[in-house]
Formats: structure tokens, C-alpha cells, sequence
């Protein structure tokens, strides 16, 4: 007999392997060159990824502070370029990883979808306990993406808003960026925050457009 065609090999899918979830970090500019990133969407998550379970949830995070130093791109404190280098920077460093912890939820109160990129198995376990737990869905990208480095050799922390077109509707979204020897949960915090309320106001600023026009129409 001859055999017709050649045989295919299924890729392997395992705990920190799964290629809808590694495509889903490459459209957020983060490629897992490790073959380990962990999506975390409830603490059954972290014990799969090897982490630690929260000792407090919900945790209640005092960012006050760290919102007045965090700098929005744009700001007289931060240029759009110096975030930009410093967010490609991170993502590269972020992909070498050995492995990624990406805990995804809801910023409390507001029904915004956060994904949290990051090095740091401690934070990600803080960072479940913080979040909002929100319906498991296929990955796609979220409201707010968070890049969060940890053993940066330089401490850097800002936000950018950004509004896009989506299937031909301007919506926004935000991009947090913290790096350093050792990041805090207070400075993640204060970016998704921050972002949170500037989702809100530009969604509500294109709502009272939108009705001024049909006013006028």
C-alpha cells in the first residue's frame, strides 16, 4: 500500500501553551518566545500556572498616591514618543521571559476589561485578588492592556489613551506601562484607574456628541 499525502503532527497544547491565548498576546505586541504564558482569569488559574492563592480577596488597593506620579503620554510630563520607546522596549523584554502571567478581569466598579501582562508571578497573584472576576470568553484584546516589567534596570510608570475605529465606530482604549527592580501593586493599580476614568469620559464626551448631531440633523 502507498501511503497518500503526508502524515500531519497536531501541536501540542499544555498548561501555558495554548495557541488561541499566544495569538491574542501577539495582537497586544507580546510574543511568548518561551512557550510559557499564562492566562489567569480566576484563582483555579493560578495553581495551574504554579502561583501562590491570594490571602485576601477582594484586595482593596490604596493607589491615591501613585495616581498623582503617573503621568499620562501627551501630558507636559510625558511625550507620546518617550512612551512609545519605552512600551516597545518593555514588550521586547516581556516576550524573553521565561514565563508571562496575565491575569484578566474587570477594573472594580466599571465594567472595563483588563488584561495585565507581566514577569511577575507575586503581582499576578495580587492582581486576581484586585480584579473583578469577568465571563471567561475566547481571548481577544481588552479595554485596557497592561504591561508590567519586573527587573527593569530603570523605574518607569504611564498611561496612554488612544482612540480607534472599530467595524467603523471610534472607541478608545488604554495602554499601561510600569517597569521596574521590583513594581507595586500601587502603581499597576493607579494605571488601570486612571485609564478607567478616561475610557469613561471619552465614551461619555462621544455620547453627547452624538446626541448634539442628531439634534441638529
Amino acid at each position: 500500500m502507498k501511503r497518500v499525502g503526508e502524515a500531519l503532527s497536531v501541536p501540542n497544547e499544555s498548561p501555558g501553551q495554548n495557541y488561541a491565548f499566544n495569538w491574542a498576546l501577539n495582537a497586544d505586541g507580546v510574543t511568548p518566545l518561551k512557550k510559557s504564558a499564562f492566562r489567569i482569569t480566576k484563582p483555579l488559574d493560578l495553581k495551574i500556572a504554579g502561583l501562590e492563592q491570594p490571602k485576601k480577596t477582594p484586595l482593596k488597593v490604596n493607589a491615591a498616591t501613585a495616581r498623582g506620579l503617573m503621568p499620562e503620554a501627551g501630558s507636559a510630563d510625558l511625550s507620546f514618543d518617550s512612551f512609545d520607546e519605552v512600551t516597545q522596549r518593555t514588550k521586547d523584554l516581556l516576550s524573553l521571559s521565561n514565563s508571562l502571567y496575565c491575569p484578566e478581569g474587570h477594573v472594580p466598579g466599571a465594567h472595563i476589561g483588563v488584561r495585565v501582562i507581566t514577569n511577575s508571578s507575586s503581582l499576578a497573584t495580587n492582581l486576581v485578588a484586585y480584579l473583578e472576576r469577568a465571563p471567561r470568553r475566547e481571548p481577544t484584546s481588552q479595554a485596557v492592556t497592561a504591561y508590567v516589567l519586573e527587573g527593569a534596570e530603570e523605574n518607569f510608570e504611564g498611561f496612554a489613551i488612544e482612540e480607534i475605529d472599530e467595524d467603523g465606530e471610534a472607541k478608545s482604549v488604554a495602554a499601561v506601562v510600569v517597569a521596574g527592580q521590583k513594581p507595586t501593586i500601587e502603581n499597576v493599580v493607579a494605571g488601570l484607574e486612571l485609564s478607567a476614568k478616561g475610557l469613561i469620559a471619552d465614551e461619555e464626551e462621544r455620547a453627547k456628541k452624538d446626541a448634539k448631531e442628531e439634534e441638529e440633523a
